[in-house]
Parts: C-alpha cells; sequence; structure tokens
C-alpha cells in the first residue's frame, strides 16, 4: 500500500513538473510569437486608444477589442507577471501585424505612442495657420472657428489680445488624436523661448523698444525677404527708417491690414486708405506681427546689417536692390519694375 502510494505521489509530482515545463514552453513560446491583428487599415495597423487611468485589465480588453486577436485574459496574466502592468501609458497607438506580447509591452510602457507632424511655415499669418491645422492629419480642431483673435488667444489661456506672430515656424511632432489647442501652446511656448533669446542678442543701438517691437519688425523682414542672404540689409533699410521717424512704406503691411477680404493684387486705393497697418500713411511699426517669423528674421531683426541704404525693391527673382539715395531707388525701380 505504501509503495502504491509512492508511486502516486511520483507519478502526480512527474505529471506536475511535466504540466509547468509545457505551460513554461508554451508561455515562452507565446510570449515570442508575433499576435495575429485583425481589422487592420490599409496602412496595416490597428488603432487603440487607451484613456488614462485605465486598469490592466481595460487595457487588454481594449488591445483584443481593437484587433489584437488573442485571449484578453492571456495579455492581462502578462502585464501582471511582467510587474508593469501599472507603467502602461495612456495615449493613441497603433500595432501592427508581428508584434510580440513582449514587444506590445514594451512599446505600451515606453509610450510609444502613434505620432504625426505638422509644419508650422515661415510668414503664415494666423488664417493660414487655422485652416492648415484643419486639415492636419489626426489633429482635433477644438478652437473657435473663425475666431476673432482675442477669442483665439482667450481658447489657449494666453495673455497676449492678438495671435499673429506668436507661434514658432518649425515642424511639430504630435500624437494621434491630440488636439491643436496642444499643438498651438507647444509653438507658442517656443515662441517665447525663440524671442527671449533673440532680445537677449540684440545690438545695443537697435531702435526697438521692447521684444514685441523686436517680433512685429522680424514679422515685416520676413515676409519682405525674398533671398536670405538678404534678410539682414533688408532688416538695416526698415532700421535706418526707424531711428529717423520715416515710414517704412511696406507693401505687406497695407496687405494684412486688409484681412482676408484682400483679393491679391495691391492697388493705390490701398495705400491712400489709413488705417493701423498702412505703413504709408503712418510712421513706425503696426500694432502687431503680420506673419510668423522664423529664427533667422528675428535674430535679423535684433542684429540688423549695417548698411548706408533706405530704399530697396525686387529685382524679380527674388533678390533686391539696395538704394541709399531717393535718386538711385527711382532709378532701380524704372529698371525693375516699370521696365517689365
Amino acid at each position: 500500500m505504501f509503495q502504491l502510494i509512492k508511486k502516486t505521489v511520483l507519478w502526480l509530482v512527474l505529471l506536475g513538473v511535466t504540466a509547468a515545463v509545457a505551460l513554461g514552453l508554451g508561455a515562452t513560446w507565446w510570449l515570442h510569437s508575433p499576435l495575429p491583428v485583425r481589422n487592420t487599415t490599409p496602412a496595416g495597423y490597428v488603432d487603440v486608444e487607451i484613456p488614462p487611468g485605465t486598469s490592466a485589465r481595460g487595457v487588454s480588453t481594449a488591445l483584443v477589442s481593437a484587433g489584437v486577436d488573442t485571449p484578453a485574459l492571456w495579455l492581462l496574466l502578462w502585464f501582471r507577471a511582467s510587474g508593469q502592468a501599472g507603467q502602461i501609458k495612456a495615449g493613441s497607438y497603433e500595432l501592427p501585424n508581428g508584434l510580440t506580447p513582449r514587444m506590445l509591452l514594451d512599446k505600451l510602457v515606453r509610450g510609444e505612442q502613434a505620432v504625426r507632424r505638422f509644419t508650422l511655415v515661415e510668414g503664415w499669418n494666423y488664417w493660414q495657420l487655422l485652416a492648415a491645422l484643419k486639415q492636419a492629419e489626426h489633429l482635433r480642431f477644438d478652437l473657435p472657428e473663425n475666431p476673432d483673435p482675442a477669442a483665439l488667444m482667450r481658447a489657449l489661456g494666453r495673455p497676449e489680445s492678438h495671435p499673429e506672430g506668436r507661434f514658432f515656424p518649425d515642424t511639430y511632432l504630435y500624437p494621434k488624436n491630440s488636439s491643436a489647442s496642444q499643438l498651438l501652446l507647444q509653438a507658442a511656448n517656443a515662441m517665447d523661448q525663440k524671442l527671449a533669446e533673440a532680445w537677449a542678442a540684440r545690438h545695443p543701438d537697435v531702435p526697438l523698444r521692447s521684444p514685441e517691437e523686436a517680433l512685429i519688425l522680424a514679422s515685416i523682414v520676413e515676409k519682405e525677404t525674398g533671398l536670405p542672404q538678404d534678410r539682414g540689409q533688408v532688416a538695416g533699410v526698415f532700421t535706418n527708417r526707424l531711428r529717423i521717424g520715416m515710414r517704412l512704406q511696406t507693401d505687406p503691411t497695407v496687405i494684412y491690414g486688409q484681412g482676408p477680404r484682400f483679393e491679391g493684387r495691391l492697388r493705390r486705393r490701398h495705400l491712400d486708405t489709413d488705417n493701423p497697418y498702412n505703413t504709408y500713411t503712418r510712421a513706425g511699426l503696426p500694432p502687431t506681427p503680420i506673419a510668423m517669423p522664423g529664427w533667422a528674421s528675428l535674430l535679423a531683426a535684433v542684429q540688423p546689417q549695417d548698411t548706408p541704404a533706405m530704399y530697396f525693391v525686387s529685382r524679380g527673382d527674388g533678390s533686391s536692390h539696395f538704394s541709399a539715395t531717393l535718386a538711385e531707388h527711382n532709378a532701380a525701380v524704372r529698371r525693375y519694375i516699370l521696365s517689365r
């Protein structure tokens, strides 16, 4: 009888060990095997949204519901066994075929969200920016529709009353399905930093009283510069004019003052009609920036080229002809504008 019990116990132990080994081998195989994914997009992935505060059980359920073809219980057990269940990050994920359970968990723990790119172009005004945001891929437009300038800034929680020039031109990465307001705040913070850097590097004799004025001048330089090598001299011309109180007489400010209703051709009546942005009728800088300047224009505004030029005119090839006297300028206008 004792021998029978002993053999039975031995067989049970052997069976348990065999089962444990089989289970371990099976788990190892599963952890390193690609997980099939169903209901994929044409690009070959499934979208998974994990809201903040989602439990490990909720994550496993969301993954299976999205199209990861494996039992949710297995994923949950793996998350818990790994000791990393509490480190899974919320966000929007794209999961392609070929991810193993181990790779999947690593992706979730590292927070490798699906991201998209948005490029804010130098020289854009805020109307162009809002139009581009509305068209951006997988970006929620959560801003006021056709807002007045102050409404837009209030929606962003910014202190400025006007959005023009407040967003730094660059290419920004954003998590898929994030909001336009989040992206704009990132661009606004970048402009705050770049403007502070430029202002700190200003020449001591520039006729600008504040970073705000530097931003305004930089926006004009951005719109008036055809070739990068002319930027410093363009800034120098406007700086020379500001020093002596001469009107800037720059077309882009007049165009900006017309707003979205501008029909595309600047006419004499536009130049003669007074408004705060008409630098033909008013001296000094306009009340706000007229576009979003890049770093090179910010730096040119505070470090203008030392030049005797007081005028410039486009040659028609992107470059400008600079003149120190009105007579020379008028001759350049006849050559490059009137003879076309």
